[in-house]
């Protein structure tokens, strides 16, 4: 039962924490006025000036997923260290633990640059300009230009 005490002021604290969070919610849906605001409360106010462009309305993703690539790296570094260090106590099981790691943060840089991550510049779509060249479509592109045949 001494095991257990341990625990509980862990517990008090989550009581306290879902409590406070759920009484938050509560509170802003009790004292939040619920009238749509106008037009000039959501227009961009700024030192008094009214601003004469609207702000771009989005920020692109690559700078996040850039972000997300360092932290990825950043935390298999803070792992890799103290795997170096212990890696001959660790044995077997360390370097299969930290192989499904690597793996795992391998595949999540797989997942960013097949998001595009790492493709700075504008975005460039491919269209096919001709179908794709069979004997068939050659024979019919020789055969539809008859005339030429004829002036040799």
């Amino acid at each position: 039962m001494m095991d257990v005490d341990q625990y509980l002021p862990i517990l008090g604290l989550l009581i306290l924490g879902v409590l406070f969070a759920s009484g938050s919610f509560v509170a802003s849906s009790l004292l939040a006025p619920h009238k749509r605001p106008t037009d000039a409360k959501l227009a961009p106010y700024e030192c008094g000036i009214v601003p004469d462009y609207e702000p771009p309305l989005r920020f692109p993703v690559r700078f996040y997923l850039v972000a997300m690539i360092f932290v990825i790296f950043d935390i298999e570094v803070v792992f890799m260290y103290p795997f170096a260090v212990v890696f001959r106590q660790l044995g077997t099981f360390g370097l299969i633990e930290i192989l499904a790691f690597s793996v795992t943060v391998f595949a999540a840089l797989l997942f960013l640059v097949s998001e595009g991550a790492l493709s700075w510049g504008p975005v460039k779509h491919l269209t096919s300009g001709m179908p794709a060249r069979t004997s068939s479509s050659t024979i019919v592109r020789i055969g539809a230009d008859g005339d030429a045949g004829k002036a040799a």
